[in-house]
């Protein structure tokens, strides 16, 4: 068994879509129409072939609360790995991305939480 796919709640797909794109730097898998959504994944340039990301729509009110309740208790929804946090952290602040803790060193890693603008709080870590 392997993880594949993993899920991201989003309150706006395109909007998230540009972020995790052209902000982020992930590229696009797939974008599929599904009634009034769609399937919209992304994937690491590091490793297009391997996990992708759901950009899901956030329409079920109990995951609608459970996203504000992450949000607001400032309790990042997924992490992700860089190479190197200092460099990574000036170049997303560069690109506007706002931070809601700095790079701190947590025993084997440094991390640093970030706001994804689609309503979710995303720690970016370095082992």
């Amino acid at each position: 068994m392997k993880i594949e796919l993993n899920s991201v709640m989003v309150d706006d797909q395109d909007k998230a879509l540009k972020f995790y794109t052209q902000v982020l730097g992930f590229q696009k898998s797939q974008d599929i129409p599904v009634g009034e959504y769609r399937w919209i994944t992304v994937a690491s340039p590091e490793g297009p072939h391997g996990v992708e990301l759901a950009l899901e729509p956030n329409e079920f009110p109990p995951a609608r609360t459970f996203q504000k309740a992450l949000f607001d208790a400032g309790i990042p929804l997924t992490a992700f790995g860089v190479a190197d946090i200092q460099k990574e952290v000036r170049r997303l602040k560069g690109l506007g991305v706002a931070f809601s803790q700095e790079p701190t060193r947590m025993g084997a890693v440094t991390a640093a939480v970030f706001d994804d603008t689609c309503g979710n709080l995303i720690q970016i870590y370095q082992k």
